[in-house]
């Protein structure tokens, strides 16, 4: 499997690195695409951001024509920004033409959005993208686990992730699952 992981400048590093280490756990070729924005937020929560394969401007990259076979776009954590621009057909960086290229090829699309209230605006523009074909996964773990820690609760929305890609995982702890 080929997955192209764009990382946005949402509050949420710690999803995306557990996604990465997931992902590669399980042996899926996952190339990143890593946003100005999302360097600004790794510095502030203190995360490291994982390996960037594609520089956000790079238009040249493989993932940016539908011509390339890929498998699936997972954006963790996904920013409104991002998700407006993804809704509204506004390919202006790679992460955005990519995630265009999986809408209009019926690849999955797979948005890790993390932001809270949401406005109308953003509810619209997820009814959008879902609409289209994309997959809308607010970054809310559950509980009934029993997390102890923040890798509990960024493993089970990489677990969840990794369900939608269809993609065999024990990361959390799934509803009435014996221990």
């Amino acid at each position: 499997m080929r997955v192209l992981l764009a990382v946005t400048g949402a509050s949420g590093m710690l999803y995306a690195r557990r996604l990465v280490k997931a992902l590669k756990n399980a042996k899926v070729d996952v190339k990143t695409v890593v946003s100005s924005g999302a360097a600004a937020v790794a510095k502030a929560e203190g995360e490291q951001l994982p390996r960037t394969d594609y520089d956000e401007n790079d238009f040249s990259s493989p993932f940016a024509s539908g011509s390339h076979k890929f498998d699936a776009m997972v954006v963790c954590p996904c920013s409104l920004k991002t998700l407006g621009e993804i809704a509204n057909g506004v390919g202006n960086t790679l992460i955005t033409r990519g995630a265009e290229v999986a809408l209009k090829e019926r690849r999955k699309l797979i948005l890790v959005v993390r932001e809270t209230p949401l406005s109308l605006i953003a509810i619209k523009n997820m009814e959008l993208v879902a609409l289209a074909g994309g997959v809308i996964m607010p970054a809310a773990p559950g509980f009934y686990g029993k997390p102890r820690t923040l890798d509990d609760l960024a493993d089970f929305m990489a677990g969840k992730v990794l369900d939608q890609l269809g993609i065999e995982n024990h990361l959390f702890k799934r509803w009435k699952e014996k221990e």
